[in-house]
């Protein structure tokens, strides 16, 4: 009656070849958690331990310090807070601008401080 009913038997599950059982089942998820793996070392953990070095940066950011933006204008910090960071732009104008910490990208020279400076005279009179 069916003119592909002799083949719609042969693909039939659970004809006897090709069932492995379970261990077939592990062996096909292998490759899936191999490529997992590897791009947990390539992309997820660079990324996290960059992140990390980022936040460490930025919590270290005082009045005074040299920095760049991310949309790369140099500038220099007046005031750290919270939610914002007031940095200067500009030599002669006094530009004052605030910013989210976020987008601070780096720090170019660190200012030096009080104590270390006081230290340092006292040593070399």
């Amino acid at each position: 009656m069916f003119p592909f009913e002799g083949v719609a038997y042969a693909m039939a599950p659970g004809g006897g070849s090709g069932d492995g059982g379970p261990m077939s089942t592990v062996i096909q998820f292998v490759p899936l958690v191999l490529i997992f793996v590897i791009f947990w070392f390539l992309v997820i953990r660079p990324q996290q331990k960059k992140a990390k070095d980022h936040k460490a940066m930025l919590s270290q950011l005082k009045t005074g310090d040299a920095v760049i933006t991310d949309s790369g204008i140099f500038a220099t910090i007046r005031a750290v807070g919270d939610e914002f960071i007031k940095v200067e732009i500009g030599d002669k104008e006094k530009l004052v601008i605030k910013l989210l910490p976020g987008r601070i990208a780096n720090v170019v020279k660190k200012s030096k401080d009080k104590d270390s400076d006081a230290g340092s005279s006292s040593e070399s009179k």
